[in-house]
C-alpha cells in the first residue's frame, strides 16, 4: 500500500527555525543577512565610542569652565586653557588667543570662536554620517533580500509545479529574515543617532554660550577695561545649528 505523503513531515524536514534558514538561506539572502549583521554590530560599537566621546569632551569642558569662572585676568584664562589644552572650551580659548585680542575686533574674535566651536562639532561628528547612513539604508537593503525571497519561492513554484507549503515555506522564512534582519540594524541605529546627536547639541550649546563671554573678557583686558565680568555663559549661536 502506497503512503500518502505528509505535509506536516515535509514541513518539519525543510525546518523553519529561523537559525536554519539564516544558514541555509541562498546566496544572495545570505550576503544580504551578513551585510546586516556587520552593520548591526557596527550600529552598537558606533554608539558606544560616540557615548563615551562626547561624556569625556563634556565632562573635560564643564572641570575647564569652572575653573575659568573663578579667573581674574585674561592671562590666567589663556594660562587656564594651556592646562586645559584637550577640553573643547580650552582649544577655543587658545584659538581666541592667537588672534591677539588687542589687536583684533570683537567680530573677528566671535569669527575665530564660532569656527573653532564648528572644529569641535567636526571632531565630535566623527562616524556619525556612518549611523545615519545605517538607520536609513538597512531596511532597504533588509527589503532587498526580502523581494530576492519572494522571487525564489516563485521560481521553486515554476519548478516544483506546486504552491504547497513545503515548496514556497523556506524561500518566503528568508524573505521574512532579510526584512527582520534590516530593522534589527536600523532600529538602534536611528534611536543611537537621535541620542548621540542630542548629546552634542547640548555640549555645543554649553560651548557657544560660553564662546561671547570669553572673547569680551580679553577685549576688556587688551582695551584697557578695569571692570571685571566672571568668565560664565552667555548668547551666542551653536555652530552646525544643532
Amino acid at each position: 500500500m502506497q503512503e500518502t505523503p505528509n505535509p506536516e513531515a515535509a514541513v518539519h524536514k525543510a525546518s523553519l527555525d529561523p537559525l536554519d534558514l539564516v544558514f541555509q538561506s541562498s546566496g544572495v539572502v545570505l550576503g544580504v543577512l551578513l551585510i546586516l549583521v556587520v552593520a548591526s554590530v557596527a550600529v552598537w560599537f558606533i554608539w558606544f565610542l560616540k557615548v563615551t566621546q562626547l561624556a569625556r569632551m563634556r565632562g573635560k569642558n564643564q572641570a575647564f569652565e569652572r575653573e575659568a569662572a573663578r579667573v581674574d585676568r585674561p592671562a590666567e584664562l589663556v594660562t587656564l586653557a594651556q592646562r586645559h589644552a584637550d577640553s573643547p572650551g580650552g582649544r577655543v580659548v587658545l584659538e581666541l588667543a592667537q588672534r591677539r585680542p588687542g589687536r583684533a575686533s570683537s567680530d573677528l574674535l566671535l569669527a575665530v570662536a564660532k569656527r573653532a566651536i564648528a572644529a569641535e562639532q567636526q571632531r565630535a561628528s566623527v562616524l556619525m554620517p556612518t549611523l545615519s547612513s545605517i538607520a536609513s539604508a538597512s531596511p532597504f537593503v533588509g527589503l532587498f533580500g526580502t523581494v530576492w525571497g519572494i522571487m525564489d519561492a516563485f521560481l521553486r513554484i515554476g519548478v516544483e509545479k506546486s504552491a504547497s507549503l513545503p515548496v514556497v515555506a523556506p524561500a518566503i522564512g528568508e524573505a521574512l529574515i532579510a526584512t527582520a534582519f534590516g530593522l534589527v540594524a536600523a532600529i538602534p541605529a536611528t534611536v543611537g543617532y537621535n541620542y548621540v546627536d542630542k548629546r552634542l547639541g547640548d555640549l555645543l550649546e554649553e560651548l557657544s554660550a560660553s564662546a561671547e563671554t570669553w572673547v569680551h573678557f580679553l577685549l576688556g583686558d587688551a582695551q584697557g577695561d578695569t571692570s571685571r565680568t566672571p568668565v560664565g555663559r552667555a548668547s551666542f549661536p551653536a555652530a552646525g545649528g544643532n
